[in-house]
C-alpha cells in the first residue's frame, strides 16, 4: 500500500490545471536507527533547546527564527511572518519550459518523488500532459517550494505517472573537467576486446537486489544475537590478514585473460 502523500497541490501547463499529490520515491524507514541512552539507567536521553544566557529550557511556543544582523543582535521572524511571504510555488507546479529528456546530467538530479493525480476529474489533464511529454521525449522544468525553500524541479513521465526530481543548483555541481583533465585519453588497444568480452559476460538485467547494504544486514544480525543472548558473547580473535603480494604491479593483459577465463569457468560450473 502506497504511503500517504506529504504534499498536495496543482500541476499547471498554460491553461491546463489538475490537482496532484506527491510522495517521496525513496525511503529510509527500513534502516537501523539507534536511540541515545543513559548507560547507567538504560533510559532514553532527550534533547531540548537551552537559552544560551539564562541556561533555562525554552518552551516550544517561545521558539522563533532569528536572522543575525550583528553580534547578539537578531531580527526575529515568527511562523506567521514566514508564511506571509509564501510563493505561488508552495501549491502550484507550473511547467515553465521543456528540455530534451537526455540533456540534464545525472549530477544535477537530487531526490525523486512520485507525482500522481489527486482527483478523478483531473486524471484526463494529468494523462494528456504526461503522454505529450513522452511523445516529445522531453521533461518539464518548473519550481516548487519544499521546506520553505524554492527548489528547481523537473517532471519526467514514467509509466502511468510522473517522477518529479528536485535539482541541485548550478553552483552546487563541481565541473568534471577539473578532475578528469589529467587522465590519459588513450588506452591499450589490445586490451579493449578483452574488457568488452568481460563486460558482456557480466551484463545482466537490472534488479534492486544488486544493491544491498551489507552493513545494515550485519547490524540486524548483531541485534538479533543480542536479543537472544543471555550473557555477553566472548569475542574471538580476528583472523590473521593474508600477506600482501610482493608487488602490486600486474600485467593488464594477463589479468584480463584470467578474469575472462574465471567468469567462463564459474558460468559452466553454475
Amino acid at each position: 500500500m502506497a504511503p500517504r502523500p506529504y504534499w498536495k497541490g496543482y500541476l499547471k501547463l498554460s491553461l491546463v490545471t489538475c490537482p496532484v499529490a506527491m510522495s517521496p520515491a525513496t525511503s529510509e524507514s527500513e534502516k537501523v536507527r539507534f536511540h541515545t541512552l543513559n548507560r547507567a539507567t538504560g533510559n532514553r536521553v532527550v534533547s531540548q533547546y537551552i537559552d544560551s544566557v539564562t541556561g533555562k529550557p525554552v518552551k516550544d511556543e517561545n521558539e522563533a527564527k532569528g536572522y543575525a544582523r550583528g553580534e547578539n543582535d537578531y531580527v526575529i521572524l515568527t511562523d506567521e511572518d514566514l508564511d506571509s511571504v509564501a510563493l505561488d510555488t508552495v501549491r502550484t507546479i507550473d511547467i515553465e519550459k521543456f528540455v530534451p529528456a537526455d540533456s540534464i546530467g545525472w549530477t544535477y538530479l537530487e531526490k525523486p518523488h512520485y507525482l500522481t493525480p489527486d482527483d478523478p476529474v483531473g486524471q484526463e489533464a494529468f494523462s494528456v500532459i504526461r503522454d505529450a511529454m513522452k511523445a516529445s521525449k522531453v521533461v518539464g522544468v518548473s519550481k516548487l517550494v519544499i521546506g520553505r525553500r524554492e527548489r528547481a524541479v523537473i517532471l519526467e513521465p514514467r509509466d502511468e505517472g510522473i517522477v518529479l526530481w528536485t535539482l541541485r543548483f548550478g553552483d552546487e555541481v563541481r565541473p568534471e573537467e577539473s578532475y578528469f583533465e589529467g587522465i590519459d585519453p588513450d588506452c591499450e588497444k589490445d586490451a579493449l576486446p578483452l574488457v568488452e568480452k568481460l563486460i558482456k559476460q557480466r551484463t545482466k538485467h537490472w534488479s534492486p537486489t544488486m544493491v544491498t547494504d551489507p552493513i545494515q544486514e550485519a547490524l540486524l544480525a548483531l541485534i538479533e544475537e543480542k536479543k537472544k543472548a543471555l550473557k555477553p558473547k566472548k569475542t574471538t580473535k580476528g583472523k590473521k590478514s593474508e600477506a600482501a603480494p610482493a608487488s602490486n604491479v600486474v600485467n593488464i593483459m594477463d589479468a584480463l585473460r584470467k578474469s575472462v577465463e574465471k567468469d567462463l569457468k564459474s558460468r559452466k560450473a553454475g
